[in-house]
């Protein structure tokens, strides 16, 4: 198993990029196709506990129902967030790439260079 994970879309291009990029250094990532796989609050609230960031730096917008479902409005609360991104894994943003470096949300795919 890779100690390289990347939460993938692949109907992503920025996420096919930040994977080929990997591939392209030599790095095998797990690759976890978060659409299909879902997410877990454990698993989300660990993943942005590494980033360092709450649920809204994570919350995609462009392309998802976020607006539609209150999702944007400031008040929102990270247990709402949360609790739609475990219902809807698209209004996760992705690529994000875990590494022994740290994590980060790799866009521009480029950034995934700094965490290997």
């Amino acid at each position: 198993m890779s100690d390289v994970v990347i939460y993938h879309n692949p109907a992503c291009g920025t996420s096919r990029n930040t994977l080929a990029l990997l591939r392209e250094k030599g790095i095998e990532p797990e690759v976890v196709e978060y659409l299909k796989a879902g997410w877990t609050k454990p698993q989300l609230e660990g993943l942005m506990q590494t980033l360092g960031v709450p649920a809204r730096e994570i919350l995609r917008v462009r392309g998802t129902r976020a607006d539609e479902l209150g999702l944007t409005d400031p008040a929102a609360s990270d247990a709402a967030l949360i609790a739609a991104m475990i219902l809807d894994p698209i209004l996760v943003n992705r690529p994000i790439v875990v590494t022994p470096k740290g994590a980060a949300l790799c866009r521009p795919a480029e950034l995934v260079l700094t965490l290997i």
